[in-house]
């Protein structure tokens, strides 16, 4: 889990948008992506690693996975979040 303190100082690497974790429900829907290799970040390269969970920027268009405790904060890491928003 992703220390609590850290979170409360994230914030998305391009827009400033506070960020927030997300539920377990849409992480299990992103990696059944992936698996699928249907799943391609920002920068346009499919994703092949599954993630352990997710920060969704305050707008709702995309998602910065967490990998072993560690968010990855880089703007081509984005996962567009629009298929998965209910």
């Amino acid at each position: 889990m992703v220390d609590p303190k850290l979170l409360e100082i994230l914030c998305c690497p391009e827009t400033k948008q506070d960020i927030q974790l997300v539920e377990d429900e849409v992480i299990e829907k992103i990696n059944a992506a992936i698996t699928a290799g249907s799943l391609k970040n920002r920068g346009g390269e499919t994703i092949k690693e599954k993630i352990d969970a997710g920060l969704l920027r305050e707008d709702r268009k995309y998602l910065y996975p967490i990998r072993e405790d560690i968010p990855i904060m880089l703007i081509d890491e984005g996962i567009p979040f629009a298929e998965f928003d209910v």
